[in-house]
């Protein structure tokens, strides 16, 4: 038979479209160079305790991807085992978890490798997936027994009134589950996200609940507490109202109250951060104090009843003076010599010497024991001193002139120091000029023949009713009358 010459070229064209068609569906959809010859694709083993509707073709994905198809199940000694071939050039962590999962309700099962982490090497030809790391779903003839006998213990007639409360419960709350559940989602992905600080959190709870388990009479006592504040809260519920609606012009007139101090106030504030430092130094005085403050008090009161229910006539505080002259005796060590100190007469107001004056005998001596040369030191416990700074320095309370009282010159003292006493660091004193020599005295003091006597300034006077002629009948009241009247 003898073909034209355009049906022999229209017969080559199509001979060409057909294999180049059979070559595609081969490669592409039949895959048969991958199935017969396993180009391009590489198999992993994997151990399951039962296919749980696993069968041969499956597909296998990675991320929701498909990466390969179960070539072949069969049984082992201990459960399943499922022979995957995955594609070559998709590198699958080798640390992960091969499930079994359902893409409907019918079946259609599938494997799903979730890597742990991204680390771990990849997945090579040969490698076994253990039956620790692989998971299959529940039998669903299992769960519908379940769910069955689950639903013949509840009365349908409870049954029916569950479905309908939950219908009024959930009825119309379509947006709010939609964002329960939209956030739920959001929640879960976050957390994949954070899947390692999770594990550790986890792993690392077991102090935290176990302190809450060591502490759970103190948490009951203190719901209990909080239990009683709610119930006083109700139960003053009006009063509490009160409160919350006043506080608003309260915390106005506070407001205007702050304004007012404001000039004053960091004044204040700042004298009283002053007075906190001299509170906190002086704190074991304080606290002796207020201790000692009820039993003065009692005795007080004590002295206050001791006439009561009696026939006295006197009603007050009963109390016993005594009138000690000289007991103990004055201490004039330590003050300016007799020749430095000051008239009481005259009325100009020199400059303080520079120094200290106060009882310069030993500090167990029994003259002026409340001097302050028995004060304690507050911030250096177990040491005596007169004043701050001989406290807080190394030096020591030196007495003068061994603890006696001056006798001869009084500037000669035995310990050297200066009168008055200079702070510790000071320089010496400047050595003073020797004061003139008083001039001469030839009348006495007191003259009782003529009333003559010597003022502390010097000079002589003569008051004529002191001497010896002046007539006799005095009384104590002209003696405190003026001279003449």
């Amino acid at each position: 038979m003898h073909l034209h010459r355009a049906v022999k070229i229209q017969l080559a064209i199509f001979t060409i479209i057909a294999v180049a068609a059979l070559s595609l569906m081969s490669l592409h959809f039949m895959k048969l160079p991958a199935n017969w010859f396993g180009v391009g694709r590489y198999t992993v083993k994997v151990e399951l305790p039962q296919t749980g509707g696993l069968y041969s073709t499956s597909n296998v994905t990675y991320r929701g991807t498909e990466v390969g198809r179960v070539e072949s199940v069969h049984l082992t000694d201990t459960g399943v085992e499922a022979v995957l071939s995955l594609k070559s050039g998709i590198d699958i962590p080798s640390d992960l978890i091969a499930q079994v999962h359902s893409q409907s309700a019918i079946g259609e099962q599938y494997v799903d490798l979730r890597p742990r982490n991204g680390t771990s090497p990849p997945l090579k030809n040969g490698d076994v997936i253990p039956l620790a790391d692989t998971t299959v779903p529940p039998d669903i003839n299992a769960v519908l027994a379940a769910a069955n006998t689950g639903l013949q213990a509840v009365p349908q007639d409870n049954l029916k009134t569950v479905i309908d409360e939950s219908y009024i419960a959930v009825g119309g709350l379509g947006p709010e589950l939609t964002r329960i559940v939209k956030g739920s989602t959001d929640l879960s992905i976050e957390a994949r996200k954070n899947l390692d600080p999770l594990i550790a959190l986890i792993d690392q709870s077991q102090p935290v609940l176990n302190s809450q388990t060591n502490t759970s009479d103190s948490i009951q006592a203190w719901a209990s507490h909080l239990a009683t504040v709610t119930t006083e809260l109700q139960t003053h519920d009006q009063a509490v109202a009160g409160a919350i609606t006043n506080g608003g012009p309260a915390a106005g007139e506070a407001r205007q109250l702050i304004e007012r101090l404001q000039p004053t106030l960091p004044i204040l504030l700042n004298n009283l951060v002053s007075i906190g430092q001299v509170a906190l130094t002086y704190q074991n005085d304080i606290e002796q104090l207020l201790v000692l403050l009820p039993e003065s008090v009692a005795l007080e009161s004590a002295g206050n009843v001791a006439n009561a229910n009696t026939k006295q006539d006197y009603r007050g505080q009963y109390l016993s003076f005594n009138l000690n002259l000289n007991l103990p005796p004055p201490c004039t060590t330590g003050f300016l010599p007799a020749q430095q100190q000051r008239i009481p007469t005259f009325e100009d107001y020199p400059n303080r010497p520079a120094g200290d004056l106060y009882c310069r005998v030993p500090q167990d001596s029994p003259f002026n024991v409340r001097g302050a040369r028995a004060a304690p030191c507050e911030t250096v416990p177990g040491k005596r001193a007169p004043t701050v700074a001989l406290c807080e320095s190394n030096e020591q309370y030196v007495p003068l002139n061994d603890g006696y009282n001056w006798k001869g010159d009084p500037n000669a003292t035995n310990s050297g120091q200066d009168i008055p006493q200079l702070p510790p660091g000071s320089p010496p004193a400047a050595a003073n000029p020797p004061a003139p020599a008083p001039m001469p005295i030839a009348a006495a003091e007191y003259d009782p023949a003529t009333g003559t006597y010597v003022a502390p300034n010097g000079r002589t006077y003569t008051q004529a009713d002191l001497a010896q002629t002046a007539p006799k009948e005095k009384t104590w009241q002209s003696m405190l009358l003026p001279p003449g009247s």
